[in-house]
């Protein structure tokens, strides 16, 4: 059984930083499609970052020089370091993964930026 357990949310100033973490269980990340996505209130999820399996990475316009998705093998964990947080930032953060044609979703964590 797949499970992506995400933790690291909470409220933070402008300016700051954060990382959320997403701990996989049933599917090895290091063989998998993995991304990053957000929603805010009344918004369509957006994709911020992504990283196929073998460590390249993409990132949003929005994040670009801010976040950085990153994964860790040994504990078939993913990572998105925030820094230079800004208010538009604010959404929930969901942890996906995709493994053999499947698509796995975390929970969601929320992320709120204080202005």
């Amino acid at each position: 059984q797949v499970q992506l357990v995400e933790s690291g949310g909470g409220l933070v100033q402008t300016g700051g930083s954060l990382v959320l973490s997403c701990a996989a269980s049933g599917i090895d990340l290091s063989s998998s499609y993995m991304s990053w996505d957000r929603q805010a209130p009344g918004k369509p999820r957006e994709l911020v970052a992504t990283m196929i399996s073998r460590g390249m990475t993409n990132y949003a316009n929005s994040v670009k020089g801010r976040f950085t998705i990153s994964r860790d093998n040994a504990k078939n964990t993913a990572y998105l370091q925030m820094n230079s947080l800004k208010f538009e930032d604010t959404a929930v953060y969901y942890c996906h993964a995709r493994n053999w044609g499947y698509d796995y979703w975390g929970q969601g964590t929320q992320v709120t930026v204080s202005s």
